[in-house]
């Protein structure tokens, strides 16, 4: 909430200008980690990941589609999921429009989840999306990427996402039926956005986002970079249009849907 109204002009001007000094020191502190970025070591991928596709069964090289690099959104919509994240749903409701343009700039883009292919095609159709995107069912792909863990890997405490250790997490209670898991204001944040997946926390939780990145060289694959949790706020547009509104985020929960969800529940 601002601390002054009705203020003139030349005021709004001048707290204007203080702040437009401090926008372009992080936008020059931006360009310098996105150099940081480009400069980490590459590892090879030797393992042979393979992915349903609209177009068949594709290797990773192959997703490169002749292209020398690539990016990955690791979308959460597991095999018991019945509908994508909405989290991870509104950050790719951007997708279709600027896909078109990294693939045209050589650099190749496709969203990747566990889901078998069916399942992503037909919400894909529900979202009216355009963008590519494979399920990895049946591969170590998502496992090896860190945006996967096992159940018995939560009840052990052997989950490492965004490169840090989580705590055991509790053994999970008898799950309620989905129609009984509908989101509600007074629930948790986290149980109302599982139950829009029509899983329980634990299911949910098990798939996690993130984005990856490729590089072809001399014919082999190589990773260059992931990001995960808060690091991907960059790519959640809404929240960068959200970020200038005169209130910002302006949120004490849970407030988005899928895009064609809204004013129907």
């Amino acid at each position: 909430m601002t601390e002054q109204l009705n203020a003139t002009r030349q005021q709004w001007l001048a707290a204007r200008l203080d702040l437009l000094e401090e926008e372009k020191e992080l936008t020059r502190q931006s360009d310098a980690l996105a150099m940081k970025r480009q400069r980490l070591p590459r590892v090879r991928i030797d393992k042979q990941y393979r992915f349903d596709t609209d177009g068949g069964n594709v290797s990773l090289k192959d997703l490169f589609g002749g292209r020398s690099q690539l990016l990955v959104y690791h979308f959460m919509f597991g095999p018991d999921y019945t509908a994508g994240c909405p989290s991870c749903s509104s950050i790719a409701d951007g997708f279709n429009g600027f896909f078109v343009h990294l693939e045209n700039h050589d650099v190749a883009f496709w969203a990747v989840s566990r889901a078998p292919l069916a399942k992503l095609e037909a919400f894909k159709r529900r979202m009216h999306w355009s963008f590519p995107w494979a399920s990895s069912f049946g591969s170590d792909f998502n496992g090896d990427f860190s945006v996967w863990f096992s159940a018995e890997q939560q009840h052990q405490g052997d989950v490492d996402y965004n490169y840090r250790r989580e705590p055991p997490a509790p053994q999970p209670l008898a799950a309620r039926t989905v129609q009984e898991r509908q989101p509600r204001d007074s629930e948790a944040p986290i149980t109302q956005i599982a139950a829009m997946t029509g899983t329980d926390v634990p299911t949910y939780t098990r798939d996690r986002p993130g984005v990856s990145a490729f590089e072809l060289i001399d014919g082999a694959v190589y990773h260059s970079y992931s990001s995960y949790a808060r690091g991907l706020d960059g790519l959640w547009g809404m929240y960068q249009w959200l970020d200038r509104a005169p209130k910002g985020r302006n949120e004490t929960g849970i407030w988005w849907r899928h895009h064609d969800r809204y004013g129907k529940e």
